[in-house]
C-alpha cells in the first residue's frame, strides 16, 4: 500500500439533534498487486472491529463502505 484516500458523504435527521442517519465512506487505495479482497477484508476489520468512531456512529446511522484499487499502469478496479 503507497496511499489511502476516504470520501465520507452523510444524511443527517430533519430534527435535532440532527444525528448522522446514513454515512457512506469510499476508500482509493494505491499500491502494486494490492488483491481487492485483502483491500475489502481490511475496510471490513476496520469498521467491524478496530474503528471505534464507526461504531459509535453505527448506533444511529447506516454505515456503508465501498473501495478502489489503484495500481500503477492499471485501470482502477472499483467494489
Amino acid at each position: 500500500v503507497t496511499g489511502c484516500q476516504v470520501k465520507a458523504t452523510a444524511e443527517r435527521a430533519a430534527a435535532d439533534p440532527k444525528v448522522f442517519t446514513k454515512l457512506h465512506l469510499h476508500f482509493s487505495v494505491s499500491g502494486r498487486g494490492l488483491p481487492p479482497v485483502a483491500v475489502e477484508r481490511a475496510i471490513a476489520l476496520s469498521h467491524e472491529k478496530y474503528c471505534s468512531a464507526t461504531v459509535m456512529i453505527g448506533k444511529t446511522a447506516e454505515v456503508t463502505t465501498s473501495f478502489e484499487v489503484l495500481d500503477a499502469g492499471a485501470a482502477p478496479v472499483q467494489m
